[in-house]
């Protein structure tokens, strides 16, 4: 489907399971070259061996994007590595502080809106000043910044954030060959999934149900959307919030 990988140089953020991982990989499996970041170096490590093989070249680094000094440091593992950013995916984050709202902490609010809106600002604002002209970066967002679900208040107000900043920053840079996008996801078969929203039988057949087709993504099947929006095949694709979601935000 997207061609023209060779040699690209590609950031993914979050990038050492689920999504990111399997981002990295469709990545690597077209020939790109891929820095991808992670908080779990054992994480990372796995993630490094199962990409061994692949035709484009895979570097981790251990770092937490909602701290500017790690977002430095891992871009310039890019910069002394490869000397060029073409692309980046900043998926990193996932809702973590559940519950109703007037249960939620400050803390847990602003550590949800960090994980989820800080770091993709962080990363942007250090990515930008990389991209030449062709350059695409995209934002990983959520249904749940587009639907209300209860529960879920500081990460669907990150999520809409996340949408908010990407449509500004796709105008603000859309006339220097930039395209910037978001990613807005349903239910995919993720660890952090099953450890939260689908942690038992029951919840994780309701949220596969509140889905068109019945059933939530695998990690790969978003990947191949990934690996589209990142290539030149959407170059007309810019501002755009794209629901990759089995219907749920149809319905």
């Amino acid at each position: 489907m997207a061609q023209g990988f060779n040699g690209k140089v590609f950031f993914v953020t979050g990038g050492n399971s689920g999504i990111g991982a399997a981002a990295t990989r469709a990545l690597a499996a077209r020939g790109a070259n891929v820095v991808f970041t992670g908080r779990r170096p054992d994480e990372n490590a796995r993630a490094i061996d199962a990409a061994r093989g692949l035709e484009g070249r895979v570097l981790a680094v251990d770092a937490d994007m909602t701290v500017e000094r790690d977002v430095e440091r891992a871009l310039g593992l890019v910069d002394a590595e490869f000397g060029r950013l073409d692309g980046a995916f900043n998926n990193a984050g996932g809702g973590r502080h559940l519950g109703p709202t007037a249960s939620l902490s400050q803390a847990a609010w602003e550590a949800e809106l960090a994980a989820n809106l800080g770091s993709k600002f962080l990363c942007l604002k250090h990515e930008l000043p990389r991209l030449r002209e062709g350059g695409v970066v995209l934002n990983m967002a959520s249904v749940a910044g587009a639907v209300g679900f209860a529960g879920v208040a500081a990460y669907s107000a990150a999520m809409q954030g996340v949408v908010g900043l990407t449509r500004s920053v796709a105008v603000e840079y859309a006339k220097a060959g930039v395209r910037v996008n978001a990613l807005v996801l349903g239910g995919v078969d993720t660890p952090l999934f099953r450890t939260t929203m689908g942690a038992t039988e029951a919840s994780a057949a309701h949220i596969a149900g509140l889905h068109a087709v019945g059933r939530v993504a695998t990690p790969a099947e978003i990947a191949e959307t990934v690996v589209f929006l990142l290539s030149d095949a959407s170059s007309f694709v810019t501002g755009a919030a794209l629901a990759v979601d089995g219907g749920l935000t149809a319905q």
